[in-house]
């Protein structure tokens, strides 16, 4: 099996693919419960300084209890939990009570299998592409955590930080030095741009988190990249923020997470950045 995945490009393409199909599945579960657990966590914490108790609850794991319909209850049998498969036999309700099941869940699944092959098919068989994919699920799961609750989890972005310097000792994406500068530039960088700001304005402009996702993708891609990521990100966060001014007449003081668009542009980084970063240094000479 091994032999035919390196030599067949189209195969590791395809068991990547159905791979990420797989794990987008349990993506959706941690999207859903690692902010509650979070949650959880704070009251106890704050319980604890305050020398007050929390109010029991079930534990809540990404693997216990097993996941069940959230409106009866029915739990949610292997066959209904096929990727997109499921969804589709089930014609998006609940097989006891026919809720409508959000039409998130199949995207996921849906998005993290065509990223896996494509990130398969882009780096070939290898550590690169490995490791280009436990990045890709990662930032999957971060820009949904953020848009939901405008959260980044340190239990996510600090292992995926550690995990592009330690990948980056065989230089598979960038020299170790300048991904070590690229992880301390992406962190300082947001750091003073929201310390400008709020000298300015007196508001809070961006997250800690924001600072960390920065980091991290810094950590993964090198120094020379986050100028490509920060502009990536900043053109599609105006423009998504513009459209939901105009379109969902959104208020302006209204907060944007900015997380999913730091993603967006590792993404495009990932696989494009040095094209793009060689073709703006030949246009300047």
């Amino acid at each position: 099996m091994i032999n035919l995945l390196q030599t067949n490009p189209l195969w590791f393409t395809i068991a990547c693919g159905i791979i990420g199909l797989l794990v987008g599945s349990f993506l959706n579960v941690v999207i859903y419960r690692l902010p509650k657990m979070m949650m959880r966590d704070w009251q106890i914490q704050c319980a604890e300084l305050n020398q007050s108790t929390v109010a029991d609850a079930p534990a809540l794991t990404l693997s216990t209890p097993h996941s069940s319909c959230p409106q009866c209850g029915h739990a949610i049998r292997a066959v209904e939990n096929i990727p997109i498969i499921s969804y589709l036999w089930l014609r998006g309700k609940c097989a006891s009570c026919h809720t409508a099941i959000s039409i998130r869940y199949p995207v996921v699944e849906l998005v993290t299998g065509l990223l896996s092959a494509y990130t398969a098919s882009h780096f070939g068989y290898g550590l690169a592409a490995i490791s280009a994919i436990l990045f890709v699920w990662a930032l999957i799961a971060l820009t949904f955590i953020d848009f939901d609750t405008q959260l980044l989890p340190d239990s996510i972005i600090l292992p995926l930080l550690w995990l592009g310097l330690l990948v980056n000792m065989q230089n598979t994406f960038a020299p170790l030095p300048t991904a070590l500068v690229g992880a301390m530039l992406g962190y300082l960088s947001l750091w003073s741009v929201y310390w400008l700001f709020k000298l300015l304005t007196g508001k809070e402009g961006m997250g800690y988190g924001d600072f960390k996702l920065l980091a991290a993708i810094g950590a993964w891609l090198g120094w020379s990249i986050l100028p490509i990521v920060i502009l990536l990100s900043s053109v599609v966060g105006a423009i998504v923020g513009i459209v939901l001014m105009v379109i969902a007449k959104r208020g302006r003081a209204i907060p944007i997470p900015f997380g999913p668009y730091l993603a967006g542009g590792g993404l495009i980084a990932l696989f494009w950045g040095q094209d793009i970063l060689n073709t703006y240094l030949t246009t300047l000479t």
